[in-house]
């Protein structure tokens, strides 16, 4: 188990947060939110950065249905920039504190003939840094992985004029 950081003031700059569904679709649904919050961020689609945050929210929200799922409960995404060090940080909290994920450092490779317990591999080795804490003021737990952003995802977005086409055309 690690521990939270401590977030000092001026250090968060953009955040998403929803509760989903404790179902494969809610989890497909975050990660489709998440995908495009991430664009809006300045971190676009189709990017090295984009794609492995990506990856890592949609392996702990895979994580979060099938080992955290308790009936009637949903499942809480937090997802922001911490502008200092140009990272996402992603929060995923369930309400199942009974099964709990191993700490990074005893994370050890599924068999040759296991047909999961990959995911957590895939975001230790996308992830800068990952771990776990007991959620806040009830049951569960809190998976949390932080991936480095290259720029300054935290810089206000530009935003771009649509292009006419029609207009391009007869210039």
């Amino acid at each position: 188990m690690t521990s939270q950081p401590v977030l000092t003031e001026g250090t968060l700059r953009r955040t998403f947060e929803m509760r989903f569904t404790s179902t494969p679709r809610g989890a497909r649904l975050a990660r489709r939110l998440a995908a495009h919050r991430l664009d809006a961020w300045g971190i676009p689609y189709g990017t090295r950065p984009h794609e492995e945050v990506v990856l890592v929210l949609g392996e702990l929200t895979a994580n979060a249905v099938r080992h955290g799922h308790v009936p009637g409960r949903d499942f809480h995404l937090l997802l922001y920039v911490l502008a200092l060090r140009a990272t996402v940080r992603i929060e995923v909290t369930d309400s199942r504190g009974e099964r709990t994920p191993p700490d990074p450092e005893e994370l050890r490779a599924p068999g040759d003939e296991d047909t999961s317990g990959r995911g957590l591999l895939l975001v230790a080795g996308l992830a800068e840094r990952w771990g776990w804490h007991p959620r806040p003021g009830g049951p569960g737990k809190t998976v949390w992985a932080e991936c480095g952003v290259p720029g300054n995802p935290a810089a206000p977005v530009a935003v771009m004029p649509r292009r006419d086409p029609d207009t391009e055309a007869s210039a």
